[in-house]
């Protein structure tokens, strides 16, 4: 097999980040800020990537034939455009099923940290944080291959393969470092890889795991939507550059980390980057203020009639619905902060009324079943705790039943995504005689809060106030 390296070569004692999952998000996010220690001189440390899955075949092969080097093109909440060459990506790993690229630097010394970006539902995890493979028949799969010395495709499967090999290898300690929206991804997936080895029967695995690796939490953000061909043409008209590996973001950018690294990491905050004793008090304000509203602004959005977040945004009735929620509900079980909560709440809402981004709702509004429990469920079951409204709150999970019914009675405008979704109980959710009902008895979306009386008294107001918002919409 052979590997795409970029024609800059690496210091001969650089050590590698091998990074799982080479989608739009890394490199507009990890891979720029260590383009930007590159650019510092400092060169101690490479990323090598690829997929687990046959996914992006076009990008990957664009990706190798330039070396692992590609365009971003950066979008300010003014309109500014500046487009950046990035050269961190020196290994650009081809998919094979057995991993076999990626099993190979996993087990080189020089490797020091596993990194990977996965969405919500790839981590199949339940609320009480224990895998969920009723629900992921794909787990069991894997679980099957591991035991006949193959990888598999989903995180724990190729994570499996990748550490046996390296223990194998006598290759060393190793960070895990997730770069995704997960609440406590460190520690969740961590938890997650142990009972998936475990459930293999590898205890040897198990105990090299414990004792030989980290898994630090981190927080990420920088909105990145789906590369289109306009964002190439516009590359090739400022640069000249004819990429087929190009992409975009905002030019906000953000990454915090715990400082707890197996074997060393770059240097980081050198360029910006928040290196932390504890990520918990950013996550929880990124994940509430800012995913959960761009959840809400998706739904809303869609059912508007609107294709694009920004328009949502800029839509006073739904950026009131959007700020409300955060306002009224989400800040207050937020607080103490080290954040100024408010400011953050009008940056996050400026970042999404930006028309150069061009982010989809569709992009945003998939994996419901996933990002309600994630990302709205925890500020309900805090204020209900303490005997506080949830009216504001209440709307972002009306907003997505009443997507989910169009889903169900298929005039959504666009395909639906969701990779936790039971496709027949959710059509039976909506076909049922009290939908809201229903909805709100789900213990995958609600935990032990799961038809608690003040929830559906809450969904059935908000379930109106969405009515009276569809009806009014252009």
């Amino acid at each position: 097999m052979s590997l795409a390296i970029d024609t800059v070569a690496a210091t001969d004692d650089a050590f590698t980040i091998l990074h799982l999952g080479l989608g739009a998000f890394h490199r507009a996010h990890q891979a720029l800020y260590l383009q930007a220690l590159h650019d510092l001189g400092d060169t101690r440390w490479v990323l090598a990537g690829g997929n687990l899955r046959p996914d992006m075949p076009d990008t990957i092969a664009a990706l190798q034939a330039q070396g692992g080097a590609y365009t971003l093109e950066t979008v300010s909440a003014q309109g500014e455009r500046r487009y950046a060459w990035v050269r961190a990506i020196r290994t650009v790993v081809p998919y094979t099923p057995d991993l076999a690229g990626l099993i190979a630097i996993a087990t080189a010394p020089a490797t020091r940290i596993l990194s990977f970006t996965v969405t919500e539902a790839g981590y199949y995890l339940d609320s009480q944080h224990r895998l969920d493979w009723a629900q992921a028949p794909e787990l069991s799969a894997d679980l099957d291959a591991a035991r006949e010395g193959r990888p598999g495709s989903t995180l724990y499967g190729a994570l499996t393969a990748l550490l046996r090999a390296r223990m194998s290898a006598g290759a060393g300690p190793v960070t895990l470092l997730n770069c995704d929206n997960l609440r406590h991804n460190g520690d969740r997936s961590r938890d997650g890889l142990l009972q998936f080895v475990r459930a293999l029967g590898d205890e040897p695995l198990a105990t090299w795991i414990d004792l030989n690796t980290t898994s630090p939490n981190a927080m990420v953000d920088r909105i990145t939507p789906r590369p289109t061909p306009e964002v190439g043409a516009r590359v090739l008209a400022e640069t000249g550059r004819e990429d087929r590996a190009a992409l975009m973001s905002e030019s906000f950018t953000q990454w915090v980390i715990e400082d707890r690294f197996a074997a060393g990491r770059p240097a980081w905050e050198q360029v910006g980057v928040e290196m932390v004793d504890s990520v918990v008090p950013y996550e929880e304000a990124k994940i509430r203020l800012l995913n959960a509203t761009h959840s809400c602004i998706a739904w809303a959005g869609t059912l508007a009639g609107y294709r694009f977040i920004h328009e949502g945004t800029q839509d006073a009735r739904i950026r009131r619905m959007a700020l409300d929620y955060a306002t009224d509900d989400a800040i207050p079980v937020l607080q103490p902060s080290p954040l100024d909560l408010a400011a953050y709440r009008d940056i996050v809402l400026e970042r999404f009324a930006n028309p150069a981004i061009a982010d989809t709702n569709q992009r945003v509004a998939m994996d419901g079943f996933s990002k309600i429990p994630g990302f709205i469920t925890p500020t309900i079951r805090e204020r209900l705790a303490r005997g506080e409204s949830i009216a504001s709150v209440a709307m972002l999970p009306a907003l997505f039943l009443a997507y989910l019914q169009r889903w169900h009675a298929g005039t959504l405008p666009e395909k639906y995504h969701d990779q936790v979704m039971d496709v027949d109980a959710a059509h039976a959710l909506c076909a049922a005689d009290d939908p809201v009902a229903a909805f709100a008895a789900d213990r995958v979306l609600w935990g032990e809060s799961a038809g608690d009386p003040r929830l559906v008294a809450a969904l059935r107001a908000a379930t109106e106030r969405v009515r009276h918002f569809i009806a009014g919409s252009p």
